[in-house]
């Protein structure tokens, strides 16, 4: 994917609000991960990105004299994300906040599928991340001239926090929102079922912007919400097609029905269905062989 040219390293997004961009560009992360310095004076940082000192280091030059670092929040477990914040952590003694380690927050679906083994996934995990503080659904940190909502929104992560600026200001969304792509949803960390709840969340919501953990702002946020909805329905509907041409492992149908996409991002693209293979399954609409795999071949369900 021919990425546009690169955003300022530092940019100012709005009142109270900065974005530190990551030097770790990618087709999963688009320019890199987007670290957010919210507030003034004793600031929070949320996502610091991955494990890279020159990533702690701009997000400490991006400081105005005087300022410090007084909370560190966690969207989720992934390696572009949460590895920096222990780092940053290190450099400021500022606390960690996030809704729990890499296995918080998994239905009780997707725990019993990790336990069983044999699904794969664990794309880029930060298996070690552990935050020094817990925040529950709908808990409200502040401090100095900011002020932070928890909202917990798993699908693309079990652990996956968003964080609601006041009065609807805006909303740090992590990677449950983006505007160039569509997220990842990898069993059992990622969760299709959660996903689309997570979306019907923050439909409910009046937002007035998005601030996703790769890419631009999302300045219209109903409107994207729904086509991401739309878009998972419709792949839904393609799956259940190509299972009543033929049964097919994740994989298989993943390159019957992603037809235009790179091959380098199949097996991606094969995760997402798997996602979608499972819940179908659990609504009896879609049926497999013995014990759960990544490899397990799916048919419709016979009647």
């Amino acid at each position: 994917m021919a990425l546009p040219p690169r955003p300022a390293p530092v940019t100012q997004l709005a009142p109270g609000l900065r974005r530190v961009l990551a030097d770790n560009p990618s087709p999963m992360t688009y320019w890199g991960t987007n670290s957010y310095i919210v507030g003034t004076g004793a600031v929070a940082v949320v996502d610091p990105g991955p494990a890279d000192p020159a990533q702690i280091a701009a997000i400490l030059t991006a400081l105005e004299p005087g300022e410090t670092v007084s909370h560190i929040f966690v969207t989720h477990a992934h390696l572009d994300h949460s590895p920096g914040a222990s780092l940053l952590a290190a450099e400021t003694g500022a606390l960690v906040l996030a809704y729990g380690d890499a296995q918080a927050g998994r239905s009780a679906q997707m725990a019993a599928l990790a336990a069983q083994g044999g699904l794969a996934g664990g794309e880029g995990v930060d298996a070690g991340f552990a935050p020094d503080q817990m925040l529950a659904d709908g808990e409200v940190v502040s401090h100095g001239d900011w002020q932070l909502e928890a909202l917990w929104t798993p699908g693309h992560f079990g652990n996956h926090l968003s964080f609601a600026l006041p009065e609807g200001q805006g909303l740090l969304c992590g990677d449950l929102v983006m505007g160039w792509a569509s997220s990842l949803v990898s069993p059992p960390d990622g969760d299709l079922a959660a996903f689309m709840a997570s979306l019907a969340r923050l439909a409910a919501r009046r937002d007035a912007v998005y601030y996703p953990g790769h890419g631009e702002p999302i300045t219209a946020p109903a409107a994207r919400v729904a086509e991401l909805k739309a878009h998972r329905e419709m792949r839904g509907r393609q799956i259940a097609e190509a299972l009543r041409d033929a049964p097919g492992t994740a994989a298989d149908l993943a390159a019957r029905i992603y037809t235009d996409t790179p091959a380098a991002l199949l097996p991606a693209a094969a995760r997402n269905v798997l996602a979608h293979l499972i819940e179908m399954a659990s609504k009896n609409e879609a049926q497999h062989e013995g014990a759960l795999r990544a490899d397990s071949v799916f048919a419709p369900l016979q009647e």
